[in-house]
């Protein structure tokens, strides 16, 4: 008998515990019931259902940083740095997985499209380059802070 309330009684803290998410500060965690987004987790403490209710991505909102190199047509390898963010996690949660990958495409396809890579001044190339890919990256939630060039 006394097994049985132990055992029911670890049951329902361990339920109850899994109940409770815990989201710091600067982050949001984007909750699915059945397969389909329901809210965005907010800074703080919260209660979900479990077995309904799981956790879909956690999405930091402080700035993030992506490193790529790429060999562009004329034997020049460039190198740089992008610095982004979230500034809409609602928007962001539905691409959020493959935001490397966009703005990695985004500053190449940016890059193939400029005329004088090498030559051109690298500051000035950044800031066209993060322009670029801000008009594709804002309609998701996200947005380039800054890009750095480095040209071998």
């Amino acid at each position: 008998m006394t097994t049985l309330v132990l055992t029911t009684a670890l049951l329902l803290l361990a339920l109850f515990a899994s109940a409770i998410k815990r989201v710091p500060v600067g982050q949001v965690i984007s909750v699915y019931r059945h397969g389909k987004p329901r809210r965005l987790l907010q800074p703080g403490t919260h209660l979900v259902l479990p077995g309904l209710d799981r956790v879909g991505h956690r999405i930091d909102l402080a700035g993030q940083v992506l490193r790529f190199q790429e060999l562009l047509g004329n034997a020049h390898d460039v190198r740089g740095t992008v610095y982004w963010q979230v500034l809409e996690p609602e928007r962001a949660d539905a691409v959020i997985e493959q935001a490397d990958q966009l703005i990695r495409g985004g500053a190449l396809a940016a890059l193939r499209e400029e005329p004088e890579v090498i030559s051109a001044d690298r500051r000035d190339l950044g800031t066209r380059l993060k322009q670029a890919m801000n008009q594709a990256l804002r309609e998701r939630g996200m947005m380039v802070t800054r890009v750095e060039l480095d040209f071998a």
